[in-house]
């Protein structure tokens, strides 16, 4: 099995794995999908009654939406993740909550205003901040004020979309577009758009791929005279991050945790009751 990267970024990469199988394809997308352990609020505590700021004036922290819609949107905002965090069933404080497993957040805010991911104070590592600093949460008019404070807990997207920490994650079979040049006389202009898919050329025919999602490759899809290969044990995955890790961290650690997950599915075929 060999892996190359195709395009890395901070929130998206691409990829092709060769010498595996449709299903290790699968088991690597599910594994992407549900199976990284991400930060997430899980608990939220609103601070109801009266607020006074510095000069005395009055606010008024009833908030113009549902505590639960709030505390909903407080979950959903994606968190920067450190990895080494325990799960807290799994932590040594038994499920109390430590600095081992727990993250604590508030927020503080008069209005009127609108109040964002960035109003998300961590309270302990500053690094684990949210991702995105533009997530409206609630808008707060005159005199009304928000004051919370929120836990975050690891937790796996297979558990609640939460702890999702990758989305349009997806792969298809590595494809080849044999050109053969007499019958398609467009060949010249799509390798000038596309050099980087140009795998062989030879005087009569030329050979493209669209690994690199170049539009004007894949537009060869429409012609019967192109002739499509498709190599069933070489796939090319893509996916995108939500922040709470950089792509590469997250394939890095997908690709550990597969054989973990394969050796407990064959661990259950062949303990007994």
């Amino acid at each position: 099995m060999s892996l190359k990267i195709l395009k890395a970024e901070d929130r998206f990469i691409r990829f092709t794995i060769d010498g595996i199988t449709p299903t290790i394809a699968n088991a690597l997308r599910r594994t992407l999908l549900d199976d990284i352990p991400k930060l997430a609020i899980d608990r939220v505590i609103f601070h109801h009654g009266q607020i006074r700021d510095r000069e005395g004036n009055v606010y008024d922290s009833s908030l113009p939406l549902f505590d639960e819609i709030v505390a909903h949107r407080l979950s959903l905002v994606p968190l920067v993740t450190d990895p080494k965090m325990n799960f807290r069933d799994e932590c040594v404080c038994e499920g109390k909550g430590c600095p081992l497993c727990t993250m604590s957040y508030s927020i503080n805010k008069i209005g009127p205003a609108v109040v964002t991911s960035a109003d998300l104070q961590p309270m302990g590592n500053p690094e684990l901040v949210p991702s995105d600093p533009d997530i409206p949460i609630v808008k707060l008019g005159p005199k009304q004020a928000i004051l919370v404070t929120g836990e975050a807990i690891m937790g796996r997207g297979k558990t609640h979309t939460k702890w999702q920490a990758t989305s349009g994650v997806f792969y298809k079979y590595h494809r080849e577009f044999v050109v053969t040049k007499s019958d398609f006389e467009a060949w010249a202009s799509i390798k000038e758009k596309c050099p980087q898919s140009v795998l062989s050329e030879d005087s009569k025919t030329i050979r493209f791929t669209d690994d690199n999602l170049c539009k004007a490759v894949r537009q060869l899809l429409d012609y019967s005279s192109v002739k499509l290969v498709e190599d069933d044990t070489q796939f090319v995955f893509q996916f995108e991050t939500d922040g709470s890790y950089k792509a590469i961290d997250v394939l890095g650690y997908a690709l550990k945790r597969l054989p973990q997950r394969l050796n407990t599915l064959l661990e259950s075929l062949t303990t007994p009751d």
